[in-house]
This record gives structure tokens, sequence and C-alpha cells, in this order.
């Protein structure tokens, strides 16, 4: 028995996400005196994959094949059931990711196997219960999940866990698997990125702004401030309905739903719909210059002010932080 993660890539490296689920599968593999398997789909370097050995990986599985260069929702769900099966894991976990939101409930019922979406802790694990804390009501609440069923699908929240070091000696090994007809009924066949951004999924630091800025021509500090923070940049869904940013940039609960460890809002009033894809965050920071404004009452640092005068002195003491570093 072990414990099976299902890893992502994106131009040949792995993503963050890939050792956060190293680093939780690890602790879970510890406490059910087991291992831990990495499966990674598609194109990435071997060394990418050698590299989770370092975080508690002790065998990682390249799954290759010119059909599932692309993302492919089915084949890939049957991938992991398959390998699940194989390598005898009764516990797979996934990324809450968008790729994850759809894997995750197509692998579970390939496995007939109880599912957790959006767990943010390890589980409390009980003879062969367990009982997981994840989000709920949009990330309004939070719910404690039983499972009992043999198997378990547990889909893991960006941000959730942290990277830790626990170092193994790990064997990577290749797999060539027999692809239904019905698992390629869709399939994509070209994926348009934006170039030169992190990743809005996967940033540590978000900077985010609303109809506050007034028009997309004064979203220029916003971008400046986020590059030199290296964070991604995002807005408000009013703003991406008026056309100022790309509906890809929208996060709130019709939007994306993001957990960064930092995540600063510029004028964004804080909209129950706008904190629904926020709330997560581990530290909010609001510039807004209603003090009424809703998302003072869920942040973690608040400076009231006129953004257009704020944002160039923050962005002036992030170069002057930067140049003396």
């Amino acid at each position: 028995m072990s414990v099976l993660i299902y890893i992502e890539s994106s131009d040949n490296k792995l993503k963050k996400s890939a050792y956060e689920l190293a680093s939780y599968a690890k602790t879970i593999a510890e406490k059910l005196n087991t291992s831990v398997t990495a499966v990674a789909i598609g194109d990435v370097d071997r060394s990418e994959l050698e590299s989770l050995g370092k975080y508690g990986v002790s065998k990682a599985i390249y799954v290759s094949g010119e059909k599932l260069k692309n993302f492919v929702n089915q084949a890939y769900a049957s991938i992991i059931a398959e390998l699940s099966k194989e390598t005898q894991a009764n516990v797979v976990v996934l990324s809450n990711s968008l790729s994850g939101k759809g894997l995750a409930p197509r692998v579970a019922v390939k496995l007939n196997a109880g599912i957790v979406d959006g767990a943010i802790d390890l589980p409390d694990i009980n003879d062969n219960k367990f009982v997981v804390k994840k989000t709920a009501f949009s990330n309004k609440a939070f719910a404690y999940v039983e499972v009992e069923s043999d198997k378990k699908v547990i889909s893991l929240n960006p941000n959730s866990y942290q990277v830790i070091e626990k170092p193994e000696n790990i064997t990577i090994e290749e797999y060539t698997p027999e692809i239904k007809d019905t698992d390629l009924r869709t399939v994509v066949k070209e994926i348009a990125k934006a170039t030169n951004k992190v990743s809005l999924a996967d940033a540590d630091i978000v900077v985010s702004a609303g109809r506050g800025l007034k028009g997309p021509e004064n979203w220029a500090m916003v971008e400046e401030l986020a590059n030199l923070l290296g964070a991604a940049t995002a807005c408000s869904k009013p703003v991406s309905d008026a056309g100022w940013r790309p509906h890809s940039e929208h996060v709130g609960q019709t939007g994306l739903a993001i957990s960064p460890n930092l995540y600063i809002a510029i004028g964004i009033s804080g909209a129950i719909q706008h904190l629904a894809g926020v709330s997560s965050s581990k530290t909010i920071v609001v510039i807004n210059k209603d003090p009424e404004a809703p998302f003072f009452k869920v942040a973690d640092y608040g400076i009231v002010g006129d953004a257009f005068e704020i944002v160039p002195k923050i962005i002036e003491e992030v170069k002057s932080l930067k140049a003396n570093s």
C-alpha cells in the first residue's frame, strides 16, 4: 500500500503544488507506515522528478505519449486510477487546481473512493477513517468530512500546506498506458499562455485592483508593483466585466478562488462575492479611501487613503529595499 500523488507541470517544470503535495502526502504516509509514489503525465524533465525525492517521494512514475502532451481530463483520470490500482495506493492526493477539480471526482468514481475536495489540513487518521478539514460555502466556513471507504481521494488547496524536506532515495520509472478511444473524445489542440507572467493559481503573492482605479489606463502602477514583488495580478468582477482586465484575472465567487500567502487589494470594496474567492489568503492587505469598506473587516492590514498616492509610495519603498538588499 502507498500514497499516490498526481503532480502538475508546465514547460517541462514541476509546479510549486508538486512539492506541497509531496510534503502533505509524506506526512500521511508516515502515519500509515507506507511510502509516497508520484505520477507525472506529459512533458517534464527527469531532473525535476528527481527533485521530488528531497520532499519524501520514493518513486516517480513518468507517463509519456504523443496524445498526452496536452491535458486530457478523462484520459489523465483513467491513468491515475489505473496506477493507483497497480501501486496498491489506497490514498490519492491531487492539487485542488483547475485541473485537479476535474480530475479528483473522476478518479474517485473510477476507484469507488470517498472524496474530499478543497482540503486545507492533514487528515485525522483513526484506523481506516480519515477526518479531513476543508473549506465550505465558498470559503466562508470550514467542514470536517469523515471518509470511511477503503480508497480515498483528497484534493489539497494550493498554499495550504508547507513544503517540508524529508529526503528519500527516489527511483524513476516510465509507464506507457493503453488509452481508450472513449478517453479521447475531447482533445486539447492548443494552449495559449500569457508570457512573462506569474500564474495566478500558483502565485505566492497577488496584487489585485478594482473600480477604485477608475480605468484601465491606471493599471500600470498595479503591474509595476506586482513585477517588483514577483506577484501575479488579479481584479474584481466589475473590472473584468467592463473589459479593463482579462476575465482570466477575475478572482471571486464566480471567478478563480485563490489562496496566496499575500493578497494586496487596491481599490476593492470587498463584496461578499469577491471575498469568497480570496478569503483563504494567508495575509490580506487592503488599500481603500473608504474607511467603511467591507474589506477592512477581514483584512490583516489596512491602509485608508487614495490608492493613487499610496501605491506609488509603496513602489518607491520596495525599489529602495531591493536596491539596498
